[in-house]
């Protein structure tokens, strides 16, 4: 028998309750051929919310760059796969948890780390970092610091629980993220490149296996909620934030990997948003075979739950895999060793369908295709952001001048030390840490057993991506690759975090399409392909959006852990700048922090300067000619080498500015392409950058306990560290 249909009235009420436009409704009914049950609406609502079918985002992803000759396995999967030499792959994916960290701080972030654990070693990978990036509002907003506080605690939590490193990461302040601060989680994982497991369902009759933590009713609509903007109602959405346990998690992932040193696995998944329903819906879709279901065989921790609460709940530590038949009782023994649940609770047929049964009634019949291959897809109006005009620097007066302006930059939100925050996270479990958080421009994690190294980093700037999205696009990729490339690295791929407010207004459309148009162009110049990744819309609180912000992180390669450099200086080096300065002062921190003004055209990115200089950096860090490398990014010049100072508490003496520049423009301007080198052979370093017709001068010398920036111009180091090191904790000190 067919399920039970609602109430045409009631279907229609509840399919706007769960965000399903009329047309789309229309689109369900034309499906079905009826009014559907409430497990029907509620499977059709999450698969097509926008959380889990990218309808706003699909055709302009399709353009961005996904292949390279170490690609494995690109966008499609639970994360992208790339080669790394010595028959290994590295597996990696960063993912949103913006919406529950809002709600519910603690519980959003730390299921955010395990959501996208478990993404990573759902294909075979053992997890060995995580990053982050993180954007949070004005330290004066309602519940704002309480927000950071729980942010930060909930991804050290779960992580440090868990056992694997938090390594990197980074953070921005705004008024913008008042409403929604932004929470992405990266992890990085290893794997034999030959075992890698694969989502797609294969096998008519083979069962279908429900493995880790019992279903509970937190999280019901997750995906929903995330479809959807906040108004002031939002704290009342605090059910619909999941509840995870770090400790189960690592159960999970050791029973795991134990089950795929087997060849008892036909395909697995995640339970991630919308939890038993996509898992199921996309491996037999992709698989292009049918699926049904028993619920009654879930493990449940609540009594009475339905089948409508079973497929919708977003419980925590969760997965569904394929296994071969006959093999149940084999897989079976291994999780009850890691004291997990292990149910049989379908089985694959040949039908295109997904069928639901509970207590011996069907709940759900479903073609397979519209719900996971046919989702709506829209091309939304998109209306192009306006061009900021360029900014002179001689037209800008200076109001402090480089020593004080320093020192108030420093210690700004935006620049301040994140010690407060990463000495919660444990960066060195596991022993393979080779670069900490602070102590170069990306984290450096040795393979165990090899020299070979992995080095990886998250980066955007938001403030970029508002006056120009694509130059901001743009820049936000060519700051990843420039942050491995300064530890040395060759960069492979990124992965994505895409976070912006509500696509069904012209102009956020605008600002995402333009987004991706300048992260292909970068990508393409830079041999740098997207191999995963993440889209988080309808960022806004009542009606306000956050900045655009096309999170990236990027994974690179050392061949020898031992060749990595990170940004701190040593006495008597010279320092070395590479990369031409013209002063660009336009959407710049100095001008916010200092001047007062948020405004003008961003730095442009002239990729192939990026790639010429970049590659020219990487080879001297390789032929062991560099100390210390640190790109030259927020802040300029000055702050570089500030924080390469404060990194030890050698100071430096650095020459006059060139007279054709204002001098705050040389100090604080923040072209793009730039790195400085500490280097003991200058001569050499010079003559190599003028064959290369890399631009490169040496700008002065490390050594002392100041920082002088050109005659008269002299700051202690310490006193910049004190003024570095005091932001965070004095802000967070009020939270009890």
């Amino acid at each position: 028998m067919p399920p039970v249909s609602l109430d045409p009235a009631r279907a229609k009420q509840l399919s706007d309750e769960f965000g399903l436009k009329p047309d789309e409704y229309d689109r369900v009914l034309a499906i079905l051929g009826r009014v559907p049950s409430l497990t029907e609406l509620g499977l059709f609502s999450v698969m097509w919310s926008e959380h889990c079918s990218y309808k706003s985002s699909r055709v302009w992803l399709r353009t961005l760059p996904t292949k390279a000759p170490w690609v494995i396995h690109g966008p499609g999967e639970n994360a992208g796969v790339i080669d790394i030499g010595d028959g290994l792959a590295a597996i990696f994916k960063m993912e949103s948890h913006n919406h529950p960290s809002f709600i519910e701080p603690y519980q959003g972030a730390a299921t955010g780390v395990g959501g996208i654990l478990r993404d990573v070693f759902t294909m075979g990978a053992r997890p060995i970092a995580n990053l982050n990036a993180l954007r949070f509002g004005a330290p004066d907003a309602p519940r704002m610091t309480r927000i950071i506080d729980g942010v930060v605690r909930g991804i050290g939590g779960y992580g440090n629980c868990v056992g694997v490193p938090t390594v990197g990461g980074e953070v921005n302040f705004h008024p913008a993220y008042n409403g929604n601060p932004l929470v992405n989680a990266m992890t990085v994982g290893i794997a034999p490149k030959d075992r890698i497991f694969l989502s797609a369902a294969a096998g008519i009759g083979n069962p279908v296996v429900y493995v880790g933590s019992k279903t509970g009713r937190d999280g019901i609509h997750g995906a929903t909620m995330a479809s959807a903007e906040f108004s002031a109602d939002a704290e009342e959405k605090r059910p619909t934030v999941q509840i995870g346990d770090p400790f189960v998690e690592k159960l999970l992932i050791e029973a795991c990997l134990e089950l795929m040193a087997t060849d008892m696995i036909v395909a697995i998944q995640d339970m991630g948003a919308a939890g038993l329903t996509s898992s199921s819906v996309e491996m037999a879709g992709k698989g292009g075979v049918g699926i049904e279901l028993v619920l009654d065989n879930v493990p449940q921790r609540e009594t009475g739950m339905t089948a409508y609460e079973m497929m919708l709940s977003e419980s925590q530590e969760r997965m569904l895999m394929i296994l071969k038949p006959g093999r149940e009782a084999e897989a079976e023994a291994i999780f009850r060793k890691w004291e997990l649940d292990f149910a049989v609770i379908g089985h694959l047929t040949d039908t295109g369908r997904i069928v639901i049964r509970h207590k011996g009634i069907v709940e759900a019949d479903i073609p397979l295709a519209p719900l996971e291959s046919e989702a709506p897809l829209y091309r939304r109006p998109t209306a192009e952001t306006p061009k900021q005009p360029v900014l002179d620097a001689r037209d800008i007066a200076d109001p402090l001048g480089p020593v004080a302006a320093l020192e108030k930059l420093v210690g700004s939100l935006d620049l301040c030390s994140r010690r407060w925050i990463w000495d919660q996270y444990d960066s060195t479990v596991g022993g393979q840490t080779v670069q900490r958080p602070g102590g170069a421009d990306a984290a450096v994690v040795k393979l165990e057993g090899l020299k070979r190294a992995l080095a990886m980093t998250t980066d955007c700037t938001p403030r970029y991506c508002l006056a120009d999205p694509e130059e901001g696009g743009r820049q936000a990729v060519a700051e990843a690759w420039r942050n491995l490339t300064a530890v040395g690295a060759k960069p492979l791929a990124i992965t994505d975090n895409m976070n912006f407010g509500n696509p069904e207004k012209p102009e956020i459309m605008g600002q995402f399409a333009a987004a991706v148009r300048g992260m292909a162009s970068a990508c393409t110049a830079l041999d740098f392909p997207v191999v995963s990744g993440n889209v988080s819309l309808y960022n806004e609180t009542n009606g306000r959006a956050i900045l655009p912000t096309p999170a990236i992180g990027g994974v690179g390669v050392l061949e020898d852990a031992a060749q990595a450099v990170g940004l701190a200086l040593q006495p008597g080096l010279d320092l070395v700048l590479v990369g031409e300065t013209r002063g660009w002062l336009g959407q710049s921190l100095w001008l916010r922090e200092v001047a007062g003004r948020e405004e003008g055209a961003p730095p442009p990115v002239d990729l192939a300067a990026e790639r010429r200089n970049g590659d020219f950096v990487r080879a001297r860090i390789l032929a062991g000619e560099a100390v210390a490398c640190h790109d030259v990014a927020d802040g300029g010049l000055l702050v570089a080498v500030a924080e390469m100072a404060m990194a030890t508490g050698c100071g430096a003496t650095l020459d006059a500015p060139p007279p054709e520049l204002p001098a705050h423009a040389w100090w604080f301007g923040e072209d793009q392409g730039r790195y400085v080198l500490a280097v003991r052979d200058t001569a050499t370093l010079l003559a190599a950058a003028a064959a290369a017709g890399v631009p490169a001068a040496r700008i002065g010398r490390s050594g002392g306990g100041d920082l002088v920036a050109g005659p008269g111009s002299s700051i202690s180091v310490e006193r910049l560290r004190a003024a570095h090191e005091a932001t965070l904790p004095a802000l967070m000190a009020a939270v009890g």
